[in-house]
């Protein structure tokens, strides 16, 4: 397959460098992490050790301080190696609400120590059962007392609750009923998980189609100092809101890089696969759905780039941000359902590979945002339709 030529890319070393690593962990392990539902601690281990996962975090901090671009570039290149990035890439984006919004000495206790691996930030407790994707309407309230906030209430969805050592915390702290707009009256925390489990935190795992590490999590009367705080009181709606293009375009660039394992699988196999005396891959209803997942994937590699360019200059990349991760997870979908149709009955079979990535890249039309909630943010705030919910 042609992709852009390599000497055009500024990230072409960095990608190089993450397949030799990759190369170290092929797919026998991950089928058997998958089978026993583990959590790749090697794999992670492996790319705190290279430094993949503080690129964001800056030089002062331990950090490579490098672009949103090489990050997106390094969650590709792990995809496309058959490799699982969602094991850690909370990491990349997460950080950011304590470097932007951060005290000194947030920055200064928490940034080196994630960037050499001390700390794992990679839980994100924001979702919970009965407000979805309504952020706003979350429940868990954080109620102050005098050097501390208690917390009680609920989350779900928290992935790598298990495996990491902070957790960012959306909780309300003023009422809903008390604030001029449903957006204010949120606050950000980072819960240092080592001290709290046991003492006002449970951590429930959640069996999922797909070995993503999911858990449920209960807040009853847990304390956080309330130097934890993140920003502003009741400011934590725009300390969230501003990673969230972030993390949409490092999940779009995830399964960018689905899409391309996906494709190189489906080529490999319809070029080797005789059948009634030719290669199946001769079959035009063999090619078409490769090709058209191909260009799907060719043009939502485009926008992620994009995407990546306003946000590292500074402008507006929300809808670059939104449309990557949509055009990205449907590219990754479509590559996927190419290559099991292509190997037919071995596109089940566990020692292909394609069943335990055809389900991992499923979750990216649902998560971290719905394929709906993208095309309602793009009616409303880019065509000036009427806001619909």
């Amino acid at each position: 397959m042609q992709h852009a030529a390599a000497a055009a890319d500024p990230n072409a070393e960095i990608r190089e460098e993450v397949r030799k690593l990759c190369g170290r962990f092929p797919g026998e392990y991950w089928r058997k992490l998958d089978a026993e539902r583990r959590y790749p601690s090697d794999f992670v281990a492996a790319l705190t050790e290279a430094g993949y996962l503080s690129v964001l975090i800056p030089e002062e901090y331990g950090g490579s301080g490098l672009s949103l671009s090489s990050a997106a570039a390094i969650l590709e290149t792990i995809q496309e190696e058959g490799c699982n990035g969602a094991a850690c890439h909370a990491q990349m984006y997460i950080m950011g609400a304590i470097l932007r919004h951060g005290s000194p000495a947030q920055k200064q206790q928490y940034l080196p120590a994630i960037a050499s691996g001390a700390l794992r930030l990679q839980a994100f407790g924001v979702t919970e059962p009965t407000s979805g994707t309504d952020t706003t309407a979350l429940r868990t309230f954080a109620r102050r007392e005098g050097d501390e906030f208690v917390v009680n209430g609920q989350k779900i969805w928290t992935s790598r609750a298990e495996h990491s050592d902070l957790m960012l915390l959306l909780a309300r702290t003023t009422p809903r009923d008390q604030v001029t707009k449903k957006t204010e009256g949120l606050s950000v925390f980072i819960v240092d998980m080592r001290t709290a489990l046991g003492n006002g935190l449970t951590i429930r795992p959640i069996r999922t189609m797909m070995n993503h590490n999911s858990c449920e999590v209960f807040f009853d009367n847990m304390r956080v100092p309330a130097e934890n705080l993140i920003g502003k009181l009741d400011g934590g709606f725009r300390v969230i809101l501003d990673g969230m293009n972030a993390e949409r375009l490092l999940i779009a660039a995830e399964c960018v890089g689905d899409a391309k394992w996906f494709t190189r699988k489906s080529v490999g196999y319809a070029n080797d696969r005789h059948i009634f005396g030719r290669a199946i891959g001769q079959n035009q209803g063999i090619q078409f759905p490769i090709a058209r997942a191909y260009a799907q994937m060719r043009a939502a590699e485009l926008m992620v780039r994009e995407g990546c360019r306003k946000f590292e200059s500074g402008e507006n990349c929300g809808p670059e941000a939104n449309m990557a991760k949509m055009l990205a997870a449907e590219a990754s979908w479509a590559a996927a359902e190419a290559a099991v149709q292509t190997h037919g009955g071995f596109g089940f079979a566990e020692e292909y590979d394609i069943e335990r990535k055809f389900r991992e890249t499923r979750l990216y039309q649902v998560a971290p945002i719905s394929t709906n909630l993208i095309l309602s943010y793009l009616a409303e705030h880019v065509l000036g339709l009427p806001r619909s919910y």
